[in-house]
């Protein structure tokens, strides 16, 4: 006898509840050797008091365990809560989102039938670090946080997804012609490591017109890396593409655990009216299955699954007059998955037990970490930020008298854009104000002007002479070379 692997299981909230009982009724009929351990997160658990909508024995089973089934969860409108998949994703180092979209034409209707597409998605930084900030009342800010290690692991995990796959090609999409810095980064990361992969065809695409040839021509993409924000939501426009997001799970993967869900939300509108699809959190399931050792009984729950959509039984979402041939409740989906387990889909491509075990999105051994090299970083200024009702010219007029001689005002922004000096009177301000110092001499190379270092003295003095004349400071940030290299943007019209 087999013995039962122990996962966690999240019943989660909205249709949660109902799609989890469907889904695990597939999976025991179909042999699947688990022993679930039960766990409540999510609304009730945010409302008892965990702002994050897990408590401690949640986590105490998921370290047991190390694989989590987690159906839907609501997260509470308004401040104060964090959202539980982050928090996840996050804290057990899930870094990998792998959303497998394939069409299921002709069983369900969709105009891109040769749609065979994997998003695989930075999962822990990007604007999901989910640090923000009210600076003055009219702007508030959010942190994005990019690493050079965060995007090497994803980069390197989706070339060898690629190569594990049998997939021909990869394509990653940032936008670096704006975010330089950080986007920046993950487009240079990605073609370092793309030369260790001459075997697999690589790509850039800016994420604006990436995401609309995939809304018109998906079959022209293959595996697609790209960032946190950016793959939330091509992965959702990819999975709609198939029919409905109702048809697509994903697999949340780290070197040390792995969350298999559904891709939709928790659809309270719906909850408890036996109408939701179960298809997302059970394709999870699947995904789930063959990452813990059991592709036979992963091929099987699919191809009964496959069976079921050709046959025409189709939930609400996905139901369309003259190609469905009955609407069915959620109970009754899984009733004709259960029905159809050993059988082959006869339009649709069934999924052999050894594919099945080669398509667990496992993530790859870890490499050893290479010898982080010296960098010489300088400081050269300093953007302090500052809360001013007035105008651009009254600001720099009276920062010019209170730099000092050993530092100088550069400039002034507003919402990233140069307004001193040398404004433009057409520019929109708001009471938020970048203000750009550097050392008051600077060093001639040839024809250009360099940065020189700044002694950090120097910038507690300015700072210090700014509040003194009861200046709003909202916050600093450091300027700083890199071996040389400028490590901060331009103002738009520096």
């Amino acid at each position: 006898m087999t013995p039962k692997v122990p996962i966690t299981v999240a019943a989660g909230d909205g249709i949660g509840p109902e799609i989890m009982r469907e889904t695990l009724r597939v999976l025991e009929a179909a042999g699947a050797a688990l022993a679930p351990e039960f766990i409540h997160v999510g609304e009730a658990v945010y409302h008892a008091g965990h702002a994050s909508g897990i408590g401690p024995e949640a986590w105490e089973s998921l370290r047991r365990t190390r694989v989590l089934l987690k159906a839907p969860i609501t997260t509470p409108l308004g401040g104060g809560y964090k959202s539980l998949n982050v928090t996840l994703r996050k804290t057990l180092g899930l870094y990998a989102n792998v959303r497998p979209c394939r069409s299921l034409f002709p069983a369900v209707a969709t105009r891109h039938p040769l749609l065979d597409v994997v998003i695989i998605r930075e999962n822990e930084e990007d604007l999901y670090a989910g640090i923000e900030h009210q600076q003055t009342p009219d702007v508030v800010q959010c942190l994005k946080l990019v690493s050079r290690s965060g995007c090497e692991r994803i980069v390197r995990y989706a070339f060898e997804y690629c190569r594990r796959h049998g997939r021909r090609k990869l394509t990653c999409m940032t936008k670096d012609n704006i975010m330089k810095l950080t986007d920046g980064l993950f487009h240079r990361v990605f073609e370092e490591i793309g030369r260790a992969y001459p075997d697999i065809e690589q790509e850039h695409q800016i994420i604006d017109i990436g995401t609309a040839r995939l809304a018109d021509t998906p079959e022209r993409y293959d595996v697609v890396v790209t960032m946190n924000l950016y793959g939330d939501i091509i992965s959702d426009v990819v999975a709609q593409l198939t029919g409905s997001v109702g048809l697509a799970g994903s697999a949340n993967i780290g070197d040390h655990g792995a969350l298999f869900e559904a891709i939709h939300g928790s659809a309270p509108d719906i909850a408890g009216q036996n109408v939701a699809n179960p298809s997302g959190l059970l394709q999870a399931a699947v995904l789930m299955l063959q990452h813990v050792g059991q592709p036979e009984v992963a091929a099987r729950i699919h191809n009964a699954w496959l069976c079921a959509l050709e046959d025409g039984l189709h939930p609400a979402d996905i139901h369309r007059p003259g190609s469905s041939r009955a609407k069915v409740s959620t109970t009754e989906f899984a009733d004709a998955v259960i029905e159809r387990l050993g059988r082959l889909p006869q339009q649709l491509a069934a999924l052999p037990a050894a594919a099945a075990a080669s398509e667990a999105p496992a993530a790859p051994r870890p490499e050893a970490a290479p010898a982080k090299r010296a960098v010489q970083q300088q400081l050269v200024g300093v953007d302090i930020f500052l809360r001013w009702e007035g105008s651009a010219a009254e600001l720099g007029q009276q920062l010019e008298t209170l730099t000092g001689r050993r530092m100088q005002l550069k400039l002034i922004t507003n919402r990233g854009v140069k307004v001193y000096p040398d404004g433009q009177p057409e520019t929109f301000c708001t009471d938020h104000w970048r203000c750009r110092f550097v050392a008051a001499e600077v060093l001639v190379r040839g024809e250009q002007l360099a940065f020189t270092p700044v002694p950090f003295m120097d910038v507690l003095a300015l700072v210090h002479r700014l509040a003194d004349y009861q200046l709003y400071i909202i916050k600093t940030e450091h300027l700083y070379l890199m071996d040389g290299v400028r490590a901060f943007s331009l103002g738009q019209g520096e």
